[in-house]
């Protein structure tokens, strides 16, 4: 090697080939040995050895590969992993299934947190969702991996993981939908047809199942209604899926504050609104923005930027300025499930479109982990940005339900039953106003910096009758 070369250390090489994050939060090995090779290659192959890199990574990643569960799961394999998982890390996970798919099927939900099946207070709730669309398997994989990594991690003593499960409760719900998935898997990844599997038993298509929102939503702009929270339609329950009912359930039984929907097909980060608000003309559409537009972007973007490639833009034969798309701007869709979580809870969702192929070969795996898996982490970490805090009345007891309502976005959120709100911000200076019927409102100014999310309480005091 050249005499610069070998003064060049470790860190300093990953980081020369933008490949050491990892390395610097906790050095997991696996991501050093992958890497390492464009080092040894730069530094004492040079040009006149091009065979060297190819090789050597060719070797490292096998030796990676064979040590890993880089594999597809049938759903007893799932629930298996999952289990196991719970078995490895019991006193930070928790299993529970948030309802069945049309054919029996569990939805199992695995639980993250320093205290599992408890809510603490001032501690928001994150969720990731895979496999809606049965055919579209990689983010059923990549969340299955990524509850064996949390695991792994804090095992190992990685500090970076271990404060965001002490200070988030994190569910991960791999297959939304693992009835079309067994119809996609008996075909595989070298058969599978673009619709195969796609919707649920019935072959309904759960990404156009919910109630649709976004028409009353449109209407409420109009006539300077209700902008949060909007009212499902009489006898929804009979409309939808039991994997929709499930799911919809399931929200109204956490406060959730950010959401990922993991899906496949392109390469995008897709932010709401999904629905246009014009009718679509001779196959346009047209962008269709919410009033927290700047922060979904900005949510959309830390996706696509940790992403090894998404942000390049260019990829399955489109292109996505900084890998980001709103979802009406791309096409529209009515019954969506992000539009849903923005317009009914507290919640806010972006929609992953994570590889070209809808069912990849098992050996493409470990590549799209390596690519995830930084992403996975940055997005989830999102989730501690902006402002929190508590609504008291004057007798220092919990406010539920109370409104928090933020001048210029017309997006208001609400504090949970033991009183506890979060809203997603961006940095900047914001008037914040807490209001609950039969108090008298409370306003603060607060100025919200680029790191975790300020905390800011309100009292209301009870109005004289």
């Amino acid at each position: 090697c050249e005499e610069g070369c070998m003064c060049l250390g470790i860190n300093q090489c990953l980081q020369k080939f933008n490949c050491g994050i990892w390395f610097f939060f906790s050095g997991p090995w696996e991501h050093v040995w992958v890497c390492f090779p464009a080092c040894v290659y730069e530094c004492c192959f040079g040009e006149t050895q091009g065979w060297a890199l190819p090789w050597l990574g060719a070797v490292l990643m096998g030796l990676l590969v064979s040590g890993s569960d880089f594999q597809h799961h049938r759903y007893e394999d799932m629930v298996r992993a999952l289990f196991a998982v719970q078995s490895e890390c019991p006193y930070i996970t928790r299993i529970y299934s948030i309802g069945r798919s049309v054919e029996g099927r569990h939805l199992y939900v695995l639980e993250f947190s320093d205290h599992p099946g408890i809510h603490e207070t001032l501690e928001p709730e994150f969720k990731y969702v895979g496999n809606m669309h049965g055919n579209e398997v990689l983010g059923r994989e990549l969340l299955i991996k990524f509850s064996q990594f949390l695991c792994e991690e804090y095992r190992a003593g990685n500090q970076r993981l271990m404060r965001l499960i002490h200070d988030t409760r994190i569910h991960i719900l791999p297959s939304m939908n693992p009835d079309g998935y067994e119809v996609a898997a008996r075909q595989g990844p070298e058969f599978n047809g673009y619709l195969v599997g796609r919707g649920n038993a019935r072959e309904i298509d759960l990404n156009r199942n919910f109630p649709d929102l976004n028409a009353l939503m449109y209407y409420y702009e109009k006539t300077s209604g209700r902008n949060h929270h909007l009212p499902l339609p009489d006898n929804w329950e009979q409309q939808v899926e039991p994997e929709t009912l499930a799911i919809i359930k399931w929200m109204q039984n956490y406060n959730f504050v950010l959401s990922a929907n993991l899906h496949g097909g392109a390469v995008v980060a897709n932010y709401p609104f999904d629905k246009s608000r014009d009718p679509r003309i001779r196959g346009r559409t047209t962008y269709a923005a919410t009033a927290d537009d700047k922060i979904f972007r900005q949510l959309a973007r830390t996706y696509s930027y940790a992403h090894s490639w998404m942000h390049k833009g260019w990829n399955c034969g489109d292109f996505f300025d900084e890998g980001i798309t709103n979802g009406a701007s791309w096409y529209s869709l009515s019954k969506g499930m992000q539009d849903f979580n923005y317009l009914y809870t507290n919640c806010f969702e972006i929609t992953l479109e994570l590889s070209c192929d809808k069912f990849p070969p098992a050996s493409a795996l470990p590549r799209e982990w390596l690519g995830n898996r930084e992403a996975l982490v940055s997005y989830l970490e999102q989730v501690h940005h902006g402002i929190k805090g508590m609504v008291y009345d004057d007798n220092n007891n919990h406010i539920g339900n109370a409104e928090i309502a933020v001048a210029g976005i017309h997006h208001d959120v609400t504090t949970g039953v033991d009183g506890d709100y979060f809203r997603l911000l961006l940095p900047g200076t914001y008037t914040v106003t807490a209001s609950a019927p039969g108090y008298v409102s409370s306003t603060s100014t607060v100025t919200v910096g680029p790191a975790e999310a300020i905390q800011v309480c309100f009292t209301g005091n009870k109005r004289e009758p």
